[in-house]
């Protein structure tokens, strides 16, 4: 130790010498070294799941995540290989040209409009207007629809939304088709099998040009009936416009003039991202859902009913009646009766695990035996940080994976599919599964004793597990999907791909086709 003056005291002991300069270099080298690998360590992790994740310039769908073949019998694929091209095209998916009984042209534009409310949208038309126009038609009857893109920039496309079409028809963006470009259009035909409601909208680039305004009504009556518009038969497409809800493009409520006593039914369709429930004071039916009926519907009071993102559900009501659409209505019959006031939001919703005759599910009613599924999968959603396309952030997992390393689910034609779609990533994800329509069985281990609950798209809450079953009919390579359109873009998209399907069509950044 030191004195008071700083001199060492005598006696002490002596300084000890500083290391030598070159041990002190080597010291300080080391340090250095166990720095960097210690930053190598962290890092070199992060910059290889960077890597990974970014997107080639072109890259097929055939080629994405890894095959799960359900548990069935092997599969003859070409997943991985587009080297495989001997199997079948998509393009040979579509129906033979020929006589159609209902052509329409819709030409898309990117433009601002006025509404019939009086809402100034900039956003995009189909003839100049948004909604499209609702495409009618009788079952049986083949479709045929022309659509030109006059100036839409990134190009469009035609997805039929609930209806089963051909997979060459299906219109996905670098899936079933290229992006029809500014100057371009692109012919799609189909035979209206299926009665329901339905809808269609762009597939390329689809969560903006959706919320754009690219989307319209598309009906299918029973053979024998009419299909011409009437005050009996309504369409309610209900869409958020900047913000604002409208029905049909009408902000507010919507008017159907229907007589007194009138039994009308009223096709409400959310072309939004996320749920959205209807309802109304007085007593109404739920006949249809995504287009397929309700057996034995009975009179619902005091609740309302769970629309899906991307669903349908055909609601009667007899006039005047008004249904609540959260923000707008559509009053039936005169406004200023009672019935047709404002109506508060019920707090409680139609099950429709229960809702309708209690039916037993099986090949007597079904067609088909979902306690005997050829193949069973599961599609579990979740959520945690990592890459997609480069960009860091918490994005959605299928089955734990991350976007592109997620499932694709083969099957053969004929297949009978069972699947467990559940969630525990912290939000409610609309699922819709393209070309097909699944029977609901049990929600939560809970076993459906109501009508068949068919969907195309579900709405599966957080903390929710949904069994469902299908068949397998409509060979192709199919999108299956959430239809909130933003999270697709963030991972949440998964194929169902037939033994032997093959598509000519690719995605990226080097090629117009964007589904997302």
């Amino acid at each position: 130790m030191l004195g008071t003056d700083g001199a060492r005291p005598s006696g002490g002991l002596p300084p000890l010498a500083p290391p030598p300069a070159p041990v002190r270099t080597r010291r300080r080298r080391w340090r250095t070294l166990v720095g960097v690998v210690a930053a190598l360590v962290v890092v070199a992790p992060i910059a290889w799941f960077w890597a990974a994740s970014l997107p080639a310039g072109t890259w097929s769908v055939t080629d994405m995540g890894y095959p799960d073949d359900g548990g069935g019998a092997p599969l003859r694929t070409d997943h991985g290989s587009m080297a495989g091209m001997t199997g079948r095209s998509v393009d040979t998916l579509r129906l033979p040209d020929g006589p159609a009984d209902v052509q329409v042209t819709l030409v898309a534009r990117a433009q601002t409009v006025r509404l019939a409310g009086g809402q100034v949208v900039t956003g995009y038309t189909l003839n100049g207007v948004t909604p499209g126009p609702e495409i009618r038609a009788v079952q049986g009857q083949t479709v045929r629809v022309r659509l030109v893109n006059a100036d839409v920039p990134r190009g469009v496309t035609l997805h039929w939304h609930g209806m089963n079409v051909p997979n060459g028809e299906d219109g996905v963006a670098g899936v079933t088709q290229d992006a029809v470009l500014p100057g371009g259009e692109y012919v799609y035909r189909f035979r209206a099998d299926q009665v329901g409601s339905f809808w269609y909208h762009s597939h390329q680039v689809a969560d903006a040009q959706v919320r754009g305004g690219l989307f319209g009504a598309l009906v299918v009556v029973p053979r024998g009936t009419s299909a011409a518009p009437s005050p009996t038969d309504v369409t309610a497409l209900v869409h958020l416009y900047d913000g604002r809800r409208t029905v049909n493009g009408v902000g507010g409520d919507l008017a159907v003039p229907a007589a007194p006593g009138a039994v009308v039914r009223v096709r409400v369709t959310n072309t939004d991202s996320g749920p959205m429930r209807a309802w109304s004071s007085a007593p109404y039916r739920v006949l249809a859902v995504d287009g397929s009926d309700v057996r034995g519907p009975i009179p619902v009071s005091g609740s309302a009913t769970q629309v899906t993102a991307g669903g349908r559900a055909d609601l009667e009501v007899t006039g005047p009646a008004r249904i609540e659409l959260g923000g707008s209505a559509v009053v039936v019959g005169n406004p200023t009766t009672g019935t047709t006031q404002l109506a508060p939001a019920p707090r409680t919703a139609v099950d429709l695990l229960t809702y309708g005759t209690p039916t037993p599910l099986d090949r007597s009613t079904l067609g088909f035996d979902p306690s005997a599924p050829t193949r069973v999968f599961d599609y579990a959603i979740g959520r945690r940080p990592g890459f997609v396309n480069g960009v860091p952030g918490l994005f959605w997992t299928i089955n734990g994976g991350m976007y592109p390393d997620v499932p694709m689910f083969m099957v053969r034609e004929g297949d009978v599919v069972r699947m467990r779609i559940s969630n525990s990533s912290g939000e409610v994800h609309p699922m819709h599964l393209h070309g097909h329509h699944a029977v609901v069985l049990a929600r939560d281990g809970v076993p459906a004793t109501g009508s068949p609950w068919w969907i195309d798209s579900l709405d599966v809450p957080d903390g929710a597990s949904f069994d469902v079953a299908f068949v397998a009919d409509n060979p192709g390579i199919w999108m299956d999907h959430c239809h909130n359109l933003a999270h697709p873009g963030q991972g949440l998209v998964a194929h169902l791909m037939y033994e032997g399907a093959t598509t000519p069509y690719r995605a990226g950044s080097d090629t117009p086709n964007d589904p997302e």
